[in-house]
C-alpha cells in the first residue's frame, strides 16, 4: 500500500466526499446531497491530475449509490435492481481505476484463501459471534428496526433474506474496506482513512435498515474491519467475520418476526 501524500485541496475533496456520503446516502437528503456531490467533483480540479482521478473513483461509487434503491425489501424485482446497482458500484471504480491510471490498479482483492488463520483470529470470530448474539436481537426488538426487514412465512422469503444479508455483507467489505479505504490511504494517514471509511460504511447501513442507535455498534465494527484488514491483508478473513455476524443477524430477524421458529436468543 502506498504511503499517503495528502494535500490541502485533496483533503477538501475528501471531506466533501464523506459529507456527500452522509447526506445523500445515510440521510437521503437528495438536493443537499447532490449539491455536496457537485461541489466535491468541482473541487477535484484543484489537486494535480492523478490524485483527482483517484478520488473521482470514490465519487463514481457514491454517484451509483445515490441512484440505487437502497432498502431491505425482499421482492425479486427490488433485489435484482439493487443488486445490479451494487455490482456496478464495485465494478465501475475497479475498471475505471485501471483505465484512468494507465493500467496501474489501486483496487486489489487479496482473498488469500490458503492463508492459515492464527488462534487469535479464530478467537476473534468467536467473540464477534458472541457479541452479535447478545446485541443484535436486543437492538432489533427494542428499536423496532427488525420491521425494516419484512419476512413473511413463505420459505422463499426466508431464503431471500439469507441471500440478501450475506450478499450485502460481502459488498460492504468490497466497497468500503477494499475500494474506499485503499483510495483514502493514498492521501491520509491510516487512522484518518479508516475513520472516514467507517463513516461511509455506517451511513450506508443506516439507510439500509440499521436505524436508531445502530450506528453505535456499526461504526466500531467498521473501524475494526479496517484495522484487521491492514493487519492480515486477507479479504477472505474480513468477509468471514462479516458473514459470521450476518448469520446471527439473519437468525435475529427471523426470531423477531417469528419467535416460534428460532427461539435461541437470551436477550
Amino acid at each position: 500500500m502506498s504511503e499517503h501524500r495528502g494535500t490541502s485541496p485533496a483533503i477538501v475533496s475528501i471531506l466533501l466526499l464523506v459529507g456527500t456520503g452522509v447526506i445523500l446516502i445515510g440521510l437521503q437528503e437528495r438536493p443537499l446531497g447532490w449539491a455536496a456531490f457537485g461541489l466535491g467533483v468541482l473541487s477535484l480540479s484543484l489537486p494535480e491530475r492523478r490524485p483527482a482521478k483517484e478520488l473521482l473513483l470514490l465519487y463514481v461509487l457514491l454517484a451509483i449509490l445515490g441512484v440505487t434503491p437502497i432498502g431491505t425489501e425482499l421482492s425479486g424485482a427490488h433485489m435484482a435492481t439493487m443488486g445490479a446497482s451494487l455490482v456496478a458500484a464495485i465494478a465501475a471504480p475497479t475498471v475505471l481505476g485501471r483505465k484512468w491510471l494507465g493500467g496501474v490498479s489501486i483496487v486489489r482483492f487479496p482473498w488469500r484463501m490458503g492463508r492459515r488463520w492464527k488462534a487469535r483470529e479464530r478467537g476473534y470470530i468467536t467473540l464477534t459471534i458472541f457479541l452479535a448474539y447478545l446485541v443484535l436481537p436486543y437492538y432489533l426488538r427494542e428499536t423496532g428496526a427488525y420491521r425494516n426487514w419484512g419476512v413473511d412465512a413463505a420459505p422463499e422469503s426466508v431464503v431471500r433474506l439469507f441471500v440478501g444479508t450475506n450478499a450485502v455483507g460481502v459488498w460492504d467489505e468490497l466497497a468500503f474496506i477494499i475500494i474506499t479505504l485503499s483510495v483514502l490511504r493514498r492521501f491520509l494517514p491510516f487512522f484518518w482513512a479508516n475513520f472516514l471509511q467507517a463513516i461511509l460504511f455506517t451511513s450506508f447501513l443506516y439507510e439500509l435498515g440499521f436505524t436508531s442507535w445502530g450506528g453505535f455498534f456499526i461504526f466500531p465494527f467498521a473501524i475494526m474491519q479496517g484495522l484487521i484488514f491492514r493487519s492480515t491483508e486477507s479479504l477472505a478473513y474480513v468477509v468471514t467475520i462479516h458473514l459470521s455476524l450476518d448469520f446471527v443477524l439473519f437468525l435475529a430477524i427471523i426470531n423477531a418476526h417469528h419467535p416460534q421458529w428460532c427461539a435461541v436468543f437470551v436477550t
